[in-house]
């Protein structure tokens, strides 16, 4: 693409010049010889007038006597009746003459002539001058082809490797700009796709992040009943058992479903009103076996009866979070309890565990964030779950650790 920048412009220019050049010459050439000409004319003039008041004088007209009126680079004869021609300076001979006449009232001629090769070497200067600028704007526009294409090439180059940067999976936008409007469309259009794209890539890694975490405490709960069910003999605890395992089962689809919903539109919810104290005994039915097998307690204190509005599901999913937490980097007993704060439900979490280190604080709910060589993103998740129900997790304590759920309370019917 540059070489041919540079050859279409260079071929422009050329065009240009070799019109306007030979117009120019031609009439330059026409020019310098109507000047040889008229100057040719005005010595003859000019030399007939000198005679004639030689003669109306009385004075002899001689070569000694009109030397000095004569040009030294002309040749001049002088016709006078009755008398020989008077010649003044070199005859040119043969080799080609311009030549003027003039002749007087007393019958006298003047002739002025010179060579042909005068005019003919100030038509080569001038031709030379015209081939000089014609050159000089030749290289000025070979340098300006060259300056243009690459201005016009290196964009397009970095816009190439921009579009292959994208297409190998770097979304990084590069917010390079080049001065030429269409070019800075462009870059603006594969700016704006590359943010686009990194979104979307982000949305998808936090999907994929964001499911293997959620599902996992679903799956260990119905893995822990299964255990059960494997480990007893007993009908009536298998029922039992398998009846929590089919529980689990509908909490894992309404968790999948959730994720599904959320990543095409995070704003869509399925908030209802829902009694408390049923998710949290759900909570503490599941995680008894797991505590039991800890040597470590479950309990649930405070106020009972609490209705709040939500998702079930996500509330569910946000106190397993809790819980689980409690269990792997807490210690002694695990604590729920419920309570109201103006028209809110509060659902706090605590244990005697050694709490949140204090140079974490609240950064906790950040993803990544661990201070226990976990993932980060349990806490981080189950506040995203609560800010979507418009609610709120917050960490009230660091030691011993308190989190707090706080839910919108259903208003009194009258």
């Amino acid at each position: 693409m540059r070489r041919r920048l540079i050859v279409s412009t260079l071929a422009v220019v050329l065009v240009v010049i070799a019109v306007f050049g030979l117009t120019l010459f031609f009439v330059e050439v026409r020019t310098i010889e109507k000047s040889a000409e008229e100057s040719l004319q005005a010595e003859a003039a000019r030399l007939v007038a000198h005679v004639e008041s030689r003669i109306a004088a009385g004075e002899p007209v001689t070569a000694g006597e009109m030397s000095a009126s004569a040009p030294a680079d002309r040749y001049v004869v002088i016709e006078l009746a009755g008398q020989p021609p008077v010649t003044l300076g070199e005859d040119p001979g043969d080799a080609g003459v311009t030549q003027a006449s003039q002749t007087g009232v007393h019958g006298e001629t003047v002739t002025v002539q010179q060579p042909r090769s005068v005019v003919t070497d100030e038509i080569g200067r001038m031709f030379t001058i015209i081939l000089v600028v014609s050159l000089l704007a030749v290289a000025a526009a070979a340098l300006l082809a060259v300056r243009q294409a690459r201005r016009v090439a290196a964009p397009l180059t970095d816009l190439a490797e921009t579009a292959e940067r994208l297409g190998s999976g770097d979304p990084r936008p590069r917010h390079r700009r080049y001065g030429v409007e269409e070019l800075d469309r462009v870059a603006d259009v594969l700016d704006a796709s590359a943010e686009r794209i990194a979104r979307m890539l982000t949305a998808e890694r936090r999907l994929a992040a964001d499911a293997s975490h959620q599902l996992r405490t679903p799956l260990t709960a119905l893995s822990m009943r299964l255990e059960e069910i494997i480990a007893t003999d007993d009908a009536d605890t298998v029922k039992e058992e398998a009846a929590i395992a089919l529980a689990q089962v509908e909490r894992l689809t309404d968790v999948v479903q959730r994720l599904l919903t959320n990543s095409r539109d995070p704003r869509t919810g399925s908030a209802i009103a829902f009694d408390v104290d049923e998710i949290v005994k759900q909570q503490i039915e599941e995680w008894k076996p797991a505590f039991r097998s800890a040597g470590r307690a479950l309990v649930h204190s405070g106020k009972e009866g609490l209705r709040a509005v939500g998702t079930p599901g996500a509330v569910a999913q946000v106190l397993a979070t809790l819980v689980e937490n409690a269990l792997m980097h807490g210690a002694g007993t695990v604590a729920l309890r419920t309570r109201t704060t103006g028209n809110q439900v509060v659902v706090e979490v605590t244990d005697n565990g050694p709490g949140v280190p204090t140079e974490l604080g609240a950064r906790v709910f950040e993803r990544t964030v661990s201070g226990r060589n976990s993932t980060g993103l349990g806490l981080a998740v189950a506040r995203d779950l609560a800010e979507a129900d418009g609610g709120r997790l917050e960490l009230l304590q660091s030691r011993p650790p308190v989190f707090a759920l706080f839910l919108s309370r259903e208003a009194d019917k009258d």
